[in-house]
């Protein structure tokens, strides 16, 4: 349905559209200046008499009329509902789709006195390639999030399926879909077609990762427990969280220590190196993708987490599973041989190199170093994950003192494991110390993600729903929901 929605210009501007943004069909342009206002509180003045023409060419030189044409035209934060369009909205929505393809064929056919079929399959790209839209029935395009408690055995993410991938996505046991005919699984999705670079904002694009000076994991040891908190509470919590850690590890610590000399051999690894980048990255993000089910799974399970309003469960999914595999990672890192557990043995930084991206593989080899040598027990390491996942400075929050609770009782209950443990704070410093160079990694993560969408838009189309989902938010991806 995208790729159709694009036949569409940008509300804003008139540029060439990416799909709907915060409610309404926009280019990335102005769906990252409409964010950036936003998540800045940003006050614009004009130095005219704010009526500025906002159009393509000239859509920089005022903010303020550019967002006040935002805002007239309905884009909102409050638009990134995690609902569906009505059946009102989805045919109004067809009908202009219709529209401007016919406005474009009309355009083609006039042409010369028309093209060749050869020539329009070259100049109209857009139109014949767009996949076929059905207003009936009750599957909803563009359907982003339904209420999380009930969806069929809980499902977290009403991931944009397009009918192929309906089925294999609605398989996977780790999110509890089963075979059911939920939501999810009966609409096909919004198709958004790769961008063309000329028309990306890179500096548009970026996730921005940043420690608040206050947060809560800032702190060394607290002095006493909170008055809200007894010791039974940060037991019960305590067990909670390692229960819900140690049920939704992908191994074992002594399935990974039997596996521990189970290494790729030098042949195996030049086999991967003559891979193609494409192939590796598809086997990267088919791995990624499984680690991540496993997390999901693990935020369901801690207590309080699921009370959450459903906007903020997704959103500190999103921005945090990939610190929590990091975290996760030191389990499967062998500080011996420097190798990492990947896809059944235990790899070296080498085997990777088709990926093209030796400079966030080297960062995350570093990282699982660093952390294996403070000694994590699965306690700390889940309690240090939870508190992780539950960062109530996240962008777009919209019960972030809630999330603050839950995080000030597990980061107590962290402290008070290692307490107990004997450990010093020196150790807690150090774990909290960690927290920028995962940050990085995550940015790097995404930047090298942005380029290979922009040289591979096929391949990165290919990559499963949930890493699309999770780490596509802000990419231009096919069929990614934004939010």
């Amino acid at each position: 349905m995208r790729a159709q929605i694009e036949v569409i210009p940008c509300k804003i501007c008139g540029d060439k559209s990416s799909g709907i943004h915060y409610g309404v069909i926009t280019c990335e342009g102005c769906k990252g200046f409409f964010r950036r206002s936003q998540q800045n509180n940003a006050m614009y003045s004009c130095s005219r008499q704010r009526n500025c023409q906002i159009d393509r060419t000239n859509r920089n030189r005022c903010q303020h009329c550019r967002l006040q044409k935002c805002l007239a035209l309905g884009m909102s934060r409050d638009a990134v509902k995690f609902g569906r369009m009505s059946k009102k909205q989805r045919d109004s929505l067809y009908a202009e789709v219709q529209r401007h393809q016919q406005l474009s064929r009309d355009c083609l056919a006039g042409l010369g006195g028309g093209l060749a079929s050869d020539d329009r399959e070259e100049t109209g790209e857009d139109i014949t390639h767009s996949r076929p839209y059905s207003s009936g029935g009750s599957s909803s395009n563009l359907s982003d999030l339904d209420d999380i408690a009930t969806l069929p055995e809980g499902l977290l993410f009403d991931l944009p399926l397009t009918p192929e991938e309906a089925c294999e996505y609605c398989s996977l046991e780790m999110l509890g879909v089963g075979g059911g005919s939920g939501s999810a699984g009966s609409g096909s999705s919004s198709n958004q077609s790769s961008p063309e670079p000329s028309t990306v904002d890179l500096a548009e694009l970026k996730h921005e990762y940043i420690v608040p000076e206050n947060s809560l994991l800032t702190h060394s040891f607290l002095g006493s427990l909170p008055d809200n908190c007894s010791l039974h509470d940060i037991e019960r919590i305590t067990q909670n969280v390692v229960k819900s850690h140690l049920e939704t590890s992908q191994c074992t610590t002594e399935e990974l220590k039997k596996l521990t000399w189970n290494l790729y051999t030098p042949e195996e690894t030049r086999s991967f190196q003559l891979k193609s980048t494409e192939w590796m990255w598809q086997q990267c993000a088919l791995q990624i993708t499984n680690a991540i089910q496993y997390v999901v799974e693990f935020a369901k399970r801690i207590s309080g987490f699921m009370d959450l309003c459903q906007n903020d469960q997704i959103i500190l999914l999103k921005a945090g599973c990939l610190e929590i595999l990091l975290i996760r990672m030191c389990r499967a890192y062998n500080s011996s041989n420097n190798t990492m557990f990947f896809d059944g043995k235990f790899a070296s930084p080498q085997l990777f190199k088709a990926l093209g991206c030796d400079d966030l593989v080297n960062a995350v080899f570093e990282l699982a170093k660093s952390l294996s040598r403070l000694q994590l027990s699965e306690e700390e390491m889940a309690l240090f994950s939870a508190a992780v996942l539950l960062a109530p400075d996240r962008p777009w929050l919209t019960e972030s003192q809630q999330v603050q609770k839950l995080q000030e009782k597990v980061y107590v209950a962290l402290q008070h494991s290692l307490h107990m443990n004997r450990a010093t704070i020196e150790k807690l410093d150090k774990m909290v110390s960690k927290l920028p160079q995962m940050k990085s990694i995550c940015n790097l993560h995404i930047d090298k993600l942005e380029f290979f969408h922009l040289v591979h838009p096929e391949t990165a189309y290919s990559f499963p729903p949930l890493y699309r989902e999770v780490f596509g938010s802000e990419i231009n991806f096919p069929d990614s929901t934004n939010s």
